[in-house]
């Protein structure tokens, strides 16, 4: 089992920055991919951001890609989101996700493990 715990949401202006945590606890993190997701105001969840078990290989939405930064800390059992730029269409719960492997994917299915979300709120 996984324990996820995602941390560093909150609400900020367009074009502000936020950083999102997310602390693993359970199986060897270093062992598998992260990633991470949202669900915007009546929408379904989606993929934003993907990153290996290494570190070296990661993946990101259309959206989202050239604004957010994945990155993991094996050391701290931690991975993080950077959102820089952000807009008031990237509102939604952000939830982090482990995957089965340690190779990037995109697909939710491939995803057994999730936190419990964070929310941020970007104002216009």
């Amino acid at each position: 089992q996984v324990q996820l715990v995602e941390s560093g949401g909150g609400l900020v202006q367009t074009g502000g920055s936020l950083r999102l945590s997310c602390v693993a606890s359970g199986r060897t993190f270093s062992s598998y991919a992260m990633g991470w997701f949202r669900q915007r105001p009546g929408k379904e969840r989606e993929f934003v951001a993907a990153i290996s078990w290494t570190g070296t290989t990661t993946y990101y939405a259309d959206s989202v890609k050239g604004r957010f930064t994945i990155s993991r800390d094996n050391a701290k059992n931690t991975v993080y989101l950077q959102m820089n730029s952000l807009k008031p269409e990237d509102t939604a719960v952000y939830y982090c996700a482990a995957a089965k492997f340690g190779f990037v994917v995109t697909a939710q299915s491939e995803y057994p493990y999730w936190g419990q979300g964070t929310q941020v709120t970007v104002s216009s």
